[in-house]
């Protein structure tokens, strides 16, 4: 995704180029103007589809974590509550699992790396 967003905003950044051979003395501010917009737009644009995806990776990464923490236990408390028929004791142990899972240390440090900066 990042690089094809790069390589359009890329192209529409040049573009401005193109416009001012084109446009009347006159017309060059209103046309800046609506280039600098459209340009904002853009960017503003792939700026909520990373948080969006960023978003969908961190969900991911929990659970991916929460699955690791489980395998690592070999089932250990889920397999010894055995199976109820309310399921309160796996949930619980599913729940202390998913606590003990490491998951908010790891996002916390990795999710810095992928956020994008203001600059």
């Amino acid at each position: 995704h990042m690089e094809s967003w790069r390589n359009e905003l890329n192209n529409k950044i040049n573009r401005i180029n193109q416009i001012l051979r084109v446009v009347g003395k006159e017309g060059k501010t209103e046309a800046i103007q609506q280039w600098m917009d459209t340009v904002i737009h853009k960017l503003n644009n792939y700026k909520a589809k990373h948080k969006a995806l960023l978003k969908e990776a961190t969900t991911l990464l929990e659970l991916a974590l929460w699955k690791a923490k489980l395998d690592d236990n070999g089932g250990g408390k889920l397999a010894s509550e055995g199976v109820r028929t309310q399921g309160r004791g796996r949930k619980r142990a599913r729940t202390e699992s998913h606590v003990t899972s490491g998951a908010a240390v790891v996002i916390k440090n990795v999710l810095p790396f992928l956020e994008l900066r203001d600059q």
